[in-house]
C-alpha cells in the first residue's frame, strides 16, 4: 500500500441470502482511492452501490445480507478482520456516511444541535458544552446560524436538512467521507448549492470521498475518478477526463447516450434497451450482453476479464480482449 492510498477493495462479493433466493448484489468488486481523491460510483437503480458503501461501513444487514468474500483495506488494515466495537469507532470518526434520504436521516425529536454534538461527545472525548460548541461552528461551517442550533430536524427545508447531515458527517473531520446520493431528494438549485458546498468542505478538511449517483453531471463537477457499476461489478473505470473523453465500455456509452447535448441537434435520446438484470438470476458471461448492441453468441458464455487500455483506465469487455470483433461507436 502506498503512503497515498487510503482505501483499497479487492474482489468484494455480498449477497442477500432470502427465501426467494439469493440476491447477488455485489460480484467482484475493485476500488483504490487515495488521500484527498474522489470517486464516483456510477450506476442505475440495483446496480449494487449502496451496498458497497455499506459493505465499506461494514453495516450490511445480517441477515439476510452476508459478505462473501474479499477485503476491505483502510488505512492498511482490512476492515472486514477488526472487531465490532473498534468498527464503532471508525464510524462517524475516520469514515462517514451521508444516507440517501435527508428527510429521514435526522432523528425527529432531538434538536439539531444535540446530534451534531452527540458525535463529537462519542468521538472525540469532549464534555457537553465544548461538543455543543464545536457543533455550533459546524452548523455555521456548512451555512447555518448557529442560532439555528435548538431549532428541530422539521423546521428545516430539505436544502438545509442535508446541510445539518454534512455537518453531522464531517463534525470528526473524517479521511473518508461516503455519500450516497446527497442530492437525489433536493431541487435543481438546492443541488447545486449542496455540490459546492461538499466541494469547498472537501478543500478544506482535505477529505476523500466516494459519491455514489445515477447523475453524470454531478460526477463531473465533483469527482476526479470514476467507476461505472452494473450489475454488482465494476465495468468501466478511469479518470474523469479519460471518461468523459474517451468512454470505452458499450453500457457507458449509452448512459452518455441518454444525456441531452447541447451542442447537437437531436429530435429523441437514444436510451439504453431493456432492464438492469434481476440480481436473483443473473445473465451468464457478460452480464451486459442481454441489453448491448454489439452482444455476441461468446458474450453469453464468457465473463470478460478487466483490460487496461491506458494507464489508469480499464474496462470489461469481451471486444478489448480481441475476442469479438465490433466497432463500438461513440
Amino acid at each position: 500500500m502506498s503512503k497515498k492510498e487510503l482505501l483499497n477493495i479487492e474482489n468484494l462479493a455480498i449477497n442477500y441470502i432470502t427465501d426467494d433466493g439469493t440476491v447477488k448484489a455485489v460480484n467482484g468488486i475493485d476500488i483504490k482511492l487515495d488521500k484527498g481523491e474522489t470517486l464516483g460510483l456510477v450506476g442505475e437503480t440495483g446496480a449494487g452501490k449502496t451496498t458497497t458503501a455499506l459493505g465499506i461501513m461494514r453495516l450490511v444487514p445480517n441477515p439476510p445480507g452476508k459478505i462473501i468474500e474479499g477485503k476491505i483495506e483502510f488505512e492498511g488494515r482490512d476492515l472486514l478482520e477488526v472487531e465490532e466495537e473498534e468498527m464503532r469507532m471508525i464510524r462517524g470518526n475516520k469514515i462517514s456516511m451521508i444516507f440517501q434520504d435527508p428527510m429521514t436521516s435526522l432523528n425527529p425529536v432531538m434538536t439539531v444541535g444535540e446530534q451534531i454534538s452527540e458525535v463529537i461527545e462519542i468521538h472525540q472525548d469532549l464534555n457537553r458544552q465544548d461538543a455543543m460548541k464545536k457543533a455550533e461552528e459546524m452548523l455555521e461551517l456548512v451555512g447555518i446560524s448557529k442560532t439555528r442550533s435548538n431549532n428541530y430536524p422539521h423546521q428545516f427545508s430539505g436544502g438545509m436538512k442535508q446541510r445539518v447531515i454534512i455537518a453531522i458527517s464531517l463534525a470528526c473531520n473524517p479521511q473518508l467521507l461516503i455519500a450516497d446520493e446527497p442530492t437525489t431528494a433536493l431541487d435543481v438549485t438546492i443541488q447545486a448549492q449542496v455540490l459546492d458546498l461538499m466541494n469547498d468542505l472537501k478543500e478544506e478538511f482535505h477529505t476523500a470521498m466516494i459519491l455514489i449517483t445515477h447523475d453524470l453531471g454531478v460526477v463531473s463537477e465533483v469527482c476526479d475518478k470514476v467507476a461505472i457499476m452494473y450489475a454488482g461489478e465494476i465495468i468501466e473505470s478511469a479518470t474523469l477526463k479519460q471518461l468523459f473523453e474517451n468512454p470505452k465500455h458499450p453500457y457507458t456509452l449509452g448512459l452518455f447516450g441518454s444525456i441531452p447535448n447541447l451542442e447537437e441537434e437531436s429530435h429523441r435520446l437514444k436510451p439504453i434497451k431493456g432492464l438492469m438484470p434481476d440480481p436473483t438470476n443473473l445473465p451468464t458471461g457478460c452480464k451486459f450482453h442481454p441489453r448491448c448492441p454489439y452482444g455476441t453468441d461468446l458474450c453469453s458464455k464468457q465473463h470478460p476479464k478487466a483490460i487496461e487500455i491506458e494507464e489508469g483506465h480499464r474496462v470489461k469487455c469481451l471486444i478489448y480482449e480481441g475476442l469479438v470483433d465490433a466497432e463500438v461507436k461513440k
